[in-house]
C-alpha cells in the first residue's frame, strides 16, 4: 500500500512538472502578414518581448516590415515604405508613413492597412488606427478620405481573416441638398470576401455620398450595431444615434435611402430596422420600426446626373 501512495505521488509529481513546463502562455499576439500571392492575410501566432504600449508599437512595427520566417508569407509593409513616426490620442493610433506608400498596388494596399490595423488594435488601450502618408491623411482610389479604421472594417466576423479582395458595383440612394428627394449613386469598392453585400452597402452609406449634390441621409454619428438576411428580409439594426436625425431631411427620404439601397440586391425583398434591435415605437411620425418597408422609387428626385454616373458615362463613351 505505501509503495503505491510512494508511486500516486510521484506520478502526480511528474503531472505538475510536466503542467508546468506546458503551461507556458500561448502567444497572447498574432501578426497578420500576407499569404504568398498577396490576396489575402493570415494570422500568425506572435511572442512580443515588450510589455508597454509603446515599445510594443514599436516592436509591431518592426515585425510588420520584416520577413517573416515562414516563405509562404510576405510582409505587409514594403521595403520602400517607412513609418516616418506615430502619435496616440486616447484610443486613436495614428501611423505617418513616407510618399513611397503611394506606390502599392490597389489590392496590396488594401491588405497592407487591414493587416497593419488588426496588428496594431491587439495592444490594449488602441481601439482605432489612422493613416497619413506624406503629412496628409490617407486617400482612397476616388480621393476620398479613408479616416478612422477599426478590426472590423475589414472583417465580418472578430476572428475571421480576409480571405481575399473583391471588387463590385454598388448603387446607392442618398438624399439630395434639399432633403426631400433621393440621389441615386453608383460607386465601384473593393472589399473583402468575408464582409456580406449587405453589410458593405449599409457602410458605405454610413460614409456618405461621393457626388456634390447629394448628403447623407443618416446622421454621421449614427453607429450600425448589426445587419443580418433571414429569408430575403434584411433586419438593420442601429444605435439610439439614429433618432438624432436632422429634421431638414424629409423621414421618408431616411427610411428609402436604406431599403432603396439594399434592395439593389436580388436577395433582399423587404428591410425592416430597428433602433439597438427595437422595432417598438415609430420613426418620426408614421414610419413604423415593426414594419418590413419594399422597395420604393418614388422619391427619385429629378436632378442632374451624379459626378459619379457622369465619369462612368464618359469612361464607357471612351471604350
Amino acid at each position: 500500500m505505501r509503495k503505491k501512495i510512494v508511486f500516486l505521488l510521484a506520478f502526480l509529481c511528474m503531472l505538475l512538472l510536466v503542467g508546468c513546463s506546458n503551461g507556458k502562455e500561448t502567444s497572447k499576439y498574432n501578426i497578420e502578414y500576407l499569404n504568398k500571392d498577396k490576396t489575402g492575410i493570415v494570422a500568425v501566432p506572435y511572442d512580443a518581448s515588450a510589455t508597454t504600449k509603446d515599445a510594443l508599437i514599436e516592436e509591431f512595427f518592426a515585425a510588420l516590415s520584416s520577413d517573416p520566417d515562414n516563405v509562404e508569407y510576405r510582409k505587409p509593409i514594403p521595403n520602400d515604405v517607412e513609418i516616418t513616426k506615430y502619435s496616440l490620442d486616447g484610443a486613436l493610433l495614428t501611423i505617418y508613413f513616407d510618399a513611397d506608400y503611394l506606390n502599392m498596388k490597389e489590392v496590396e494596399e488594401v491588405l497592407c492597412r487591414a493587416a497593419v490595423v488588426r496588428t496594431m488594435t491587439q495592444i490594449s488601450g488602441i481601439d482605432c488606427v489612422s493613416f497619413y502618408v506624406d503629412e496628409k491623411p490617407l486617400t482612397d482610389v476616388n480621393g476620398k478620405m479613408v479616416g478612422t479604421m477599426y478590426a472590423e472594417s475589414f472583417v465580418e466576423n472578430p476572428g475571421e481573416q480576409i480571405n481575399s479582395i473583391q471588387n463590385t458595383n454598388l448603387t446607392l440612394y442618398f438624399s439630395n441638398q434639399a432633403g426631400d428627394g433621393l440621389v441615386k449613386e453608383t460607386r465601384r469598392v473593393h472589399y473583402s470576401s468575408n464582409i456580406s453585400l449587405e453589410k458593405l452597402i449599409m457602410e458605405q452609406l454610413l460614409e456618405g455620398p461621393e457626388s456634390k449634390n447629394a448628403r447623407s441621409a443618416i446622421p454621421s454619428e449614427t453607429k450600425l450595431m448589426s445587419v443580418s438576411l433571414v429569408d430575403g428580409v434584411c433586419y438593420v439594426s442601429f444605435d439610439e444615434n439614429f433618432k438624432n436625425q436632422d429634421y431638414s431631411v424629409n423621414e421618408a427620404i431616411v427610411i428609402y435611402s436604406i431599403v432603396d439601397s439594399l434592395s439593389e440586391l436580388s436577395s433582399i425583398s423587404k428591410v425592416q430596422i430597428s433602433v439597438n434591435g427595437d422595432t417598438s415605437g415609430v420613426y418620426r411620425d408614421s414610419f413604423k420600426l415593426a414594419d418590413m418597408y419594399d422597395r420604393n422609387l418614388d422619391y427619385i428626385a429629378k436632378t442632374a446626373k451624379t459626378d459619379t454616373e457622369v465619369v462612368e458615362e464618359t469612361e464607357t463613351e471612351e471604350q
